[in-house]
């Protein structure tokens, strides 16, 4: 099944996508794209704001953290035209904003993987980083920045 097919069959429509900064959400260098760090947001909102571990729970981070995979993947669409077009996922890193104390950034960073993974089947294995800071932009509880192979451009 198509990606674009399965994205429908699980009911996640892509956003627009705004930068916050003076970057674009995506890069292509060859066959390689690079997607900008993504924040948790959604019409136009950071929908999760906080530590996780003490504002933000470790539920609601990993729901974050799958939000942030869907503004990834607009802005990968946006330079690819099609995701029927990647070959791998390669890399994910994901920043999760922690409380002191809180060590389960891996588990946040799970449900991205997760996710991807229902959406490209074995395309979607990739290695990961799952990291904990101190801040991210405007507050958000987690951001994640992803490098894809695609083929065709």
């Amino acid at each position: 099944m198509s990606v674009e097919k399965r994205l429908a069959e699980m009911h996640i429509n892509l956003p627009q996508l705004d930068a916050i900064g003076d970057y674009r959400p995506a890069v292509k260098a060859g066959r390689l794209v690079y997607i900008s760090g993504q924040l948790p947001k959604t019409e136009g909102r950071i929908a999760y704001v906080g530590r996780v571990g003490r504002e933000i729970t470790l539920e609601a981070a990993r729901k974050a953290a799958r939000l942030c995979v869907i503004n990834a993947l607009a802005a990968l669409k946006d330079v690819v035209g099609n995701l029927d077009k990647v070959q791998q996922i390669v890399k994910v890193t994901g920043y999760v904003t922690s409380g002191v104390g809180f060590r389960e950034q891996h588990k946040v960073m799970d449900a991205a993987s997760e996710l991807i993974g229902e959406i490209f089947g074995p395309a979607g294995q990739h290695a990961r980083s799952a990291v904990g800071v101190v801040e991210l932009p405007l507050g958000a509880a987690v951001e994640l920045d992803m490098v894809c192979l695609v083929r065709g451009l």
